[in-house]
């Protein structure tokens, strides 16, 4: 097919005039039973989920499981006979567990707790791998069994080892890649613009909220003292793309930090079908868009990083563009950690100078003017020569410096439809500097110009295409270019007062702040968690992206969110959609809770389904 047939393959009202891969007939029929909204106290405190889903005609019955909780004692993987680990306890580099303040063991679970959980097959060995989102992060590697009816449980489980790539922090969604290794991320990385070594202005580092969050717990995990005089440099460390790779059927493993594919605040990396095009969203407010091709196969350690830039077609709704991409140059993985090891600061990167009039965002001659992230408006000029480390080290600001789209709000689960050629980016909250005139636009180019906010989010398509070239007129290797950006469905506001919904403020029938997004191929089911305070309790919802049908799949406990949605088509012959329900009664109704245990966070699946790939 050639190219103009591949990118009009990708609108589905054109795809069977124009003979595209996928036909009607080639898509099968898929629907969850609907799980109600909760009413009653004890549905608002239960995990419930679909008990059925029917496939061409088929019924068959599915169900959430528990996998394993926080705290849950388990067997020591490959461990000495009687050795135990406590499931989501943080470690430091030694492996020693590190402790609170109050000198309590400090096991991630309520304020965050664990995140994307993928489930990966060695040899005839089944684990999952799960992150944990907490200021300082990790993950636990869980053998699991499956029975003669495709259910897993957990046999055993151990803590991995990040001591190699100096630890790790907040590591939110991830996914399962294509060659079977867990590919994570770490979310808001610490904010290094704000530090200026020469400035006697330092009520920031005093700051207990902000030390404590970006710096304490990083020194504490390796043992590094004059955390104050150290700070500078300490949180190039974090805000990377982590993979692990499963290298024994004791579930050994092996972990990188792909620094090459940039820092920010990494919600999720997505791996399209060619094992190159790496998709990275970034969490926050006034955030990037970005692309990375790494030159080889299944090897994320080299390639070229791609920052979009949004030429607005519509302000409309949640507003419609075309997307170019600016290039922010090649990089290796030991290139940008040599770097780091040298201690690198911000001040080595970038001059930063006082605006000459900050409600214009006006900067003096020769200084570029930004408004990023935690750093809004910014006056600075890059240093010669360090073109390579910075647009590594401080992705978002480079890209700004170079023209791209830094004003997307809460960017987060990416998933790809290879039965229309689309890629889908939830937007959590449509918001700040995504409107016309905002605040947040002061010091940015305004690219995205938006006429009213939608505080309930949107999930967006992108439309995709090969023979690309980035604004330098250069050729993108890559048959994955998202060309345009366009909202599939979004959240509406709902005034509840005076009802029995009345702690709602979006559409109970709508999404609210979708979060981590899955597509299940063939059968046109997208996948929208949510991670929001719109809905007393969060959902999981399936989303036929044919007929435009949401339906309910899952619902959560009070102040939990729905994190790890992912599809897993054929396990030794099931399916299984991965859940993790994230702190139960920790963003609201903390009172009710019936015991301790409630708050404990649980990873989970819905299944087993009958294999679908």
């Amino acid at each position: 097919m050639n190219q103009l047939g591949r990118t009009l393959c990708s609108l589905p009202a054109l795809s069977l005039a124009l003979g595209c891969s996928q036909t009607s007939a080639d898509l099968g029929a898929l629907e969850f039973a609907e799980v109600s909204v909760p009413q009653t106290q004890e549905e608002k405190r239960e995990i419930r989920a679909s008990d059925s889903v029917t496939v061409d005609g088929r019924a068959y019955a599915i169900g959430y499981r528990d996998l394993v909780r926080t705290n849950q004692v388990l067997p020591k993987l490959a461990g000495r006979p009687l050795e135990t680990e406590v499931f989501g306890l943080l470690k430091d580099k030694n492996g020693a567990p590190l402790m609170l303040e109050d000198g309590s063991p400090w096991v991630c679970t309520n304020g965050s707790g664990p995140d994307y959980t993928s489930l990966i097959k060695y040899g005839m060995n089944l684990f999952a791998v799960t992150q944990l989102e907490c200021g300082l992060g990790g993950a636990y590697v869980t053998k699991l069994a499956q029975d003669d009816q495709g259910n897993l449980s957990a046999i055993a489980t151990r803590s991995v080892d990040f001591s190699d790539v100096f630890g790790t922090y907040v590591n939110c969604a991830g996914m399962t890649t294509p060659w079977n290794s867990h590919l994570g991320s770490e979310e808001y990385e610490p904010p290094m613009a704000i530090f200026n070594p020469n400035a006697e202005d330092r009520a920031w580092f005093d700051d207990p909220s902000w030390h404590d969050a970006h710096v304490q717990a990083i020194a504490d995990y390796n043992h590094i003292e004059n955390t104050a005089e150290n700070a500078a440099y300490l949180g190039y460390m974090y805000g990377w793309i982590p993979e692990i790779k499963i290298t024994s059927a004791n579930g050994d493993q092996r972990v990188n930090k792909h620094f090459a594919m940039g820092r920010f605040a990494h919600e999720l990396a997505y791996v399209m079908p060619d094992n190159r095009t790496v998709y990275l969203s970034d969490d926050g407010t006034n955030v990037g868009l970005f692309m990375f091709i790494a030159d080889r196969p299944k090897v994320l350690s080299a390639g070229t990083l791609y920052a979009a830039r949004w030429v607005q077609t519509s302000g409309e709704g949640v507003g419609a563009a075309n997307l170019e991409w600016i290039n922010l140059g090649h990089a290796t993985n030991d290139e940008i950690r040599a770097a780091i090891a040298r201690k690198t600061t911000f001040g080595g990167m970038f001059d930063k100078a006082d605006p000459l009039d900050a409600a214009a965002g006006i900067c003096p001659e020769g200084y570029t003017s930004t408004n990023t992230y935690d750093e809004g408006l910014l006056c600075t000029r890059l240093v010669p020569g360090m073109e390579k480390i910075a647009s590594r080290l401080e992705t978002r600001l480079y890209a700004a410096h170079k023209g791209a789209t830094t004003e997307f709000r809460k960017e987060e689960g990416i998933t790809f439809n290879p039965d229309d050629y689309v890629l889908y980016v939830a937007m959590s909250e449509v918001a700040k500097g995504m409107l016309d005139g905002s605040s947040n636009d002061v010091g940015g180019p305004n690219h995205i110009r938006l006429a009213e906010a939608d505080k309930c989010g949107a999930v967006y398509g992108l439309n995709l295409k090969g023979e690309a070239t980035d604004t330098d007129g250069k050729p993108m290797e890559s048959n994955f270019v998202a060309f345009n950006m366009y909202g599939v469905v979004a959240g509406s506001p709902r005034d509840y007062s005076g009802t029995a919904l009345s702690e709602n403020s979006c559409d109970v029938n709508g999404i609210a702040s979708p979060d981590n997004l899955s597509y299940l191929p063939k059968h046109k089911t997208l996948v929208i968690g949510e991670d929001t305070s719109a809905h007393q309790n969060d959902y999981v919802w399936s989303f036929d992206v044919g007929t435009r049908k949401l339906t309910r799949i899952a619902t959560t406990p009070y102040g939990a969110e729905t994190t790890s949605p992912f599809w897993h088509a054929d396990i030794n012959g099931y399916g299984y959609l991965t859940l993790v329900t994230q702190h139960p009664y920790g963003e609201s109704d903390e009172d009710q809770a019936q015991s301790p245990d409630d708050k404990e966070s649980h990873v989970g699946y819905i299944g087993p389904f009958p294999a679908l790939d």
